[in-house]
C-alpha cells in the first residue's frame, strides 16, 4: 500500500503565538509519524506548489486576499479573537491551498491523496478569516477540480467536530456539490443546523457531545447515503479535522482513529478517487493516530489506471 502526502515546508512557519491551539506542533507530529520506520516506506511525497491566484480568486475576493498579503508583510497581527496571521501565514496558506490542488491533480490520475497543511480551511468565508482559518482549501479544491476537470458531481465530507460554516456558506447555492457534516451542536460557529439545506446540497448533522462513539459513525454513514442516493459523486473531498476524537480539549466528541478507517473504507464504495484535507484536531497525538487510521483505509482507493472525468460511469452500488 502507498499514499500519496502532499505538503509544503512553508506550513510550520505558521506562527499562530504561545498557547495557540492550531499550532505547528500538530503537523510536527503527523510528519514525525508518517517518516517512521514502520510508515517511511508507504508514503509517496509531494511538496507543495503555491496555489495560482486565478485559482483562489474563484472561491475568495480579490481584496480579501490582498487584506492577507497586506497583513503578512506588515508582520501579521490578528483577525479576530481566534485568527493570527505571522510573516509567514499568507505563504502558508498560498501553499496549503496549493496542496489541496496538488492533491486533486494526483486523482485525476487515479490516486488518492492527503494534503497536510495549516492553516485550516473550513470556516473561512469568501470575505472573512475566522476559526484559525484563512483560505478555504477545500472549496478551493473542489472548484479546481470542477472547473478543469468538468466534473459534474463532487462530494465534501466534513466530519470536523466543528460546523465548516465558510464552506457552506461557498458551496450551498452550487448544485454540482454537495456537502455533508457531522459537528457538536452547541459549539463554535454557531451554524449547521438540520434546516439549513441550501439547494438542496447541504446535509447537516448537528450532534451533542458525549454519545457513544458507534452512534457518531451511524449518523455520518446516513446523512453521506442520503446525499449521494441517486447521485454518484465523480469525486470525493473530506475536510479531515481529528478534533471528533475522545479528550480534544476544544470539543466533546468520543471517536477514535478506528471510526475514521471505518467511514473511508465504506466510501471507497463509490469507487472514485478520495482527497482529505488537514483540518482542526489539538491533541498532536491524537491527530497523528486519526491521520495514519485514515491514510491506511485511502490507500486503497482508485482502481490502477482509473481517471475520473464527464465520461466516467460510477459504480452506482448503494454504500
Amino acid at each position: 500500500m502507498k499514499v500519496n502526502v502532499v505538503w509544503h515546508p512553508s506550513s510550520l512557519r505558521h506562527r499562530t503565538g504561545s498557547g495557540h491551539p492550531e499550532n505547528p506542533e500538530r503537523l510536527r507530529a503527523i510528519l514525525e509519524t508518517l517518516r517512521s520506520e514502520e510508515l517511511a516506506s508507504s508514503v509517496v511525497w509531494h511538496e507543495a506548489a503555491p496555489a495560482n491566484r486565478e485559482h483562489i480568486l474563484e472561491v475568495h475576493s480579490l481584496q480579501y486576499v490582498q487584506r492577507l498579503e497586506q497583513l503578512a508583510e506588515q508582520g501579521g497581527g490578528r483577525l479576530d479573537g481566534d485568527t493570527v496571521m505571522s510573516a509567514d501565514s499568507f505563504d502558508a496558506a498560498l501553499h496549503a491551498a496549493g496542496a489541496a490542488i496538488k492533491a486533486v491533480e494526483l486523482a485525476h490520475g487515479g490516486e488518492s491523496a492527503f494534503a497536510a497543511v495549516r492553516p485550516p480551511g473550513h470556516h473561512a468565508c469568501r470575505t472573512r478569516a475566522m476559526g484559525f482559518c484563512l483560505l478555504n482549501n477545500i472549496v478551493i479544491a473542489a472548484r479546481f477540480a470542477l472547473n478543469n476537470y468538468h466534473l459534474s458531481r463532487v462530494l465534501i465530507v466534513d466530519w470536523d467536530v466543528h460546523h465548516g460554516n465558510g464552506t457552506q456558506e461557498l458551496v450551498e447555492s452550487d448544485e454540482r456539490v454537495r456537502y455533508v457534516s457531522l459537528h457538536e451542536w452547541p459549539l463554535y460557529p454557531g451554524t449547521g443546523a438540520t434546516e439549513e439545506r441550501g439547494v438542496g446540497n447541504i446535509f447537516n448533522v448537528p450532534r451533542p457531545g458525549g454519545l457513544p462513539r458507534a452512534r457518531y459513525v451511524e449518523d455520518l454513514n446516513r446523512a453521506v447515503d442520503s446525499a449521494t442516493r441517486s447521485w454518484n459523486p465523480d469525486l470525493v473531498l473530506i475536510s479531515a479535522g481529528f478534533d471528533a476524537m475522545a479528550g480534544d480539549p476544544l470539543a466533546h466528541f468520543t471517536l477514535e482513529p478506528e471510526d475514521y478507517t471505518e467511514w473511508v473504507s465504506r466510501w471507497l464504495g463509490f469507487r472514485v478517487p478520495i482527497v482529505s484535507v488537514l483540518e482542526g484536531g489539538y491533541v498532536p497525538e491524537r491527530v497523528a493516530a486519526g491521520v495514519v487510521a485514515h491514510l491506511w483505509s485511502m490507500g486503497k482507493a482508485g482502481p490502477p489506471g482509473f481517471h475520473f472525468g464527464p465520461e466516467h460511469a460510477v459504480d452506482s452500488r448503494q454504500l
